[in-house]
């Protein structure tokens, strides 16, 4: 009776993981379908709800069917990964004798550098894009503001300034910050590499890993991006990694001092790059420490462990205020966090006017004048955010949020379709990136694909040495590459990888493997934080694409 009871309790759970990935995979696609045709959902329309509850059923069962099998070999070799984790041998009393030593680490972070190199010369002096030429001259000027990350800004504005001033060249300042960005990324990624080599990722795969990480565009543009985003996601990568050898042996990882403190750096340093990791960080604590507590017996070891995990949300607040106190930072803009409410009532504005009494149409052009209200663009909120009047908001908040709440109970799908339509990119896997579609760059101007910047912002100039790969990346970046080759186009696809990640933490859930699934929880806490971001773009989830491998890698889990 026992026997079936939890055969029957592990049933249900599969059934349930398996429709819930089910119905998320019917609603991104048919949903994110309707966004991108015609720029809003429609419940209504009969034939696409049809459809849409079709292919929640179809996934659901094809995806607990999957679970099955991999549910048979789960006493075998293969499972989410090739072969039987080094972990899991040591466990078992077998000797491992291909652990990963200072010279593979050397070796593959070499490779990785040599493998990058030939895109570096071919967009000498590097992509200098995404805020580049503000956050440079932040430092000419000495006019700091807290929008963009202050070490960021002082790390890549410090390093051009300086090269400029010895030798007179803006390109050469800028690559020697894009060299530097480099080594540290693929530092990471080679670390990274140890981690699958110390759990038994045979070594065709780390082969394989080695030239995702050194070949694969959407990973290597970010590598040679001047942008925040690229040292942020191998940031938050190396925090996975710190992670999972941290869930899978915690007194191991505490007997040193090596590994804590390493951890306890780099969760403090990621959001130093992003400020939407230290929200993610910081819901992540409590539930790491939930977890820990439940699996760590020794109270003391606990007390440690609650410690490296606490210790980086006090680093990272202290640094920030000292930063800004000492280079007089104004502060950030409330725009910024209030990009949805603005685009939900811009959208009222512009296509409900006639709803809208003459007293709240004035309040609304109160906080953001009507010429930006009149750019609104479904897709992206920065020619309307632009506007927001910061000192009206700050002393009428009251008002504000009065108004928002007011245009809610009369436009509900028209907050939803606004809301969607500035995330849809980041769950649908077909989505064409072009969300800047007729903005003029320094050299171009964006018409079929915003998939990547490209640029080289002023007062940087590219001088390509290989133009046949820049002919390659260009194409990539802002070309029909999206129309050529639909299916190829999905590996580059943001709603491709979540689809993959909710695949696999789905099943790590059913199977109780919360090991797993703990160390991943800052990546996906941090890709929620998106969702109510400006607009969707690859820059602010590449980490999607550097995690993989780890997401991957195989893990032993144990019956529910």
């Amino acid at each position: 009776m026992g026997n079936n009871s939890t055969i029957d309790k592990n049933t249900i759970l599969a059934w349930l993981m398996s429709g819930l990935f089910g119905v998320l995979s019917g609603v991104f696609l048919v949903f994110g379908y309707q966004l991108e045709m015609a720029d809003s959902v429609n419940i209504s329309d009969s034939n696409a709800m049809l459809i849409m509850l079709t292919m929640m059923i179809i996934i659901t069962i094809d995806t607990r069917y999957v679970w099955r099998g991999y549910d048979a070999q789960r006493q075998g070799a293969k499972l989410f990964g090739l072969f039987r984790t080094n972990v899991v041998k040591e466990a078992q009393g077998i000797e491992v004798t291909d652990k990963p030593s200072m010279a593979d680490f050397l070796l593959t972070w070499a490779v990785l550098n040599l493998l990058n190199l030939p895109v570096l010369l071919a967009e000498f002096p590097g992509f200098f894009v995404y805020d580049a030429q503000d956050e440079l001259n932040e430092v000419l000027t000495r006019t700091f503001t807290t929008h963009h990350p202050l070490l960021h800004v002082l790390l890549l504005g410090g390093t051009i300034a300086l090269v400029h001033k010895v030798t007179g060249s803006w390109n050469l300042g800028i690559f020697t910050y894009i060299v530097i960005q480099m080594l540290i990324i693929t530092a990471i990624f080679a670390y990274t590499i140890m981690y699958l080599k110390k759990r038994g990722v045979g070594k065709n795969s780390r082969i394989l890993w080695i030239l995702c990480y050194g070949l694969f565009p959407t990973i290597v543009m970010y590598t040679l991006c001047s942008s925040k985003d690229g040292l942020f996601s191998a940031l938050l990568l190396l925090l996975v990694v710190l992670l999972c050898e941290l869930t899978d042996d915690p007194a191991a990882f505490m007997a040193g001092k090596v590994k804590p403190a390493a951890l306890v750096i780099t969760a403090f340093l990621m959001p130093c790059f992003r400020h939407n990791g230290f929200y993610a960080y910081l819901v992540f604590v409590p539930l790491g420490l939930l977890y820990l507590k439940k699996h760590v017996d020794a109270k003391k070891l606990f007390g440690k462990l609650s410690a490296v995990l606490v210790i980086p949300v006090a680093l990272y607040l202290v640094f920030n205020s000292i930063l800004t106190a000492a280079f007089s930072s104004e502060g950030t803009h409330h725009q910024e966090m209030l990009t949805v409410p603005i685009m939900q009532m811009a959208r009222v504005y512009k296509y409900d006017r006639e709803s809208m009494s003459r007293e709240d149409i004035a309040l609304l052009t109160a906080f953001i004048p009507s010429e930006n209200l009149d750019t609104y663009t479904g897709r992206v909120s920065d020619l309307v955010k632009v506007g927001f009047d910061n000192e009206y908001y700050e002393q009428h908040k009251g008002e504000f949020f009065g108004l928002w709440l007011r245009l809610f109970k009369k436009h509900p799908m028209v907050y939803v379709n606004a809301w969607l339509l500035t995330s849809y990119g980041y769950f649908y896997p077909p989505a064409n990136i072009n969300v800047y579609k007729g903005t003029s760059m320094f050299t171009f101007t964006y018409d079929t694909s915003s998939y990547f910047g490209y640029e080289v912002e002023q007062p940087g100039e590219r001088h390509s040495f290989i133009p046949v790969i820049d002919r390659l990346y260009r194409y990539l970046s802002i070309g029909t590459f999206h129309d050529d080759a639909p299916v190829l186009y999905l590996f580059f696809s943001p709603g491709l990888m979540l689809l993959i990640y909710l695949f696999v933490l789905f099943y790590r859930l059913y199977r109780g493997d919360f090991k797993g699934i703990i160390p991943f929880l800052p990546v996906m806490l941090t890709f929620l934080t998106v969702l109510l971001g400006p607009t969707y773009l690859v820059r602010y989830v590449v980490y999607l694409w550097l995690c993989l491998p780890v997401l991957l890698c195989n893990r032993r889990v144990q019956a529910v």
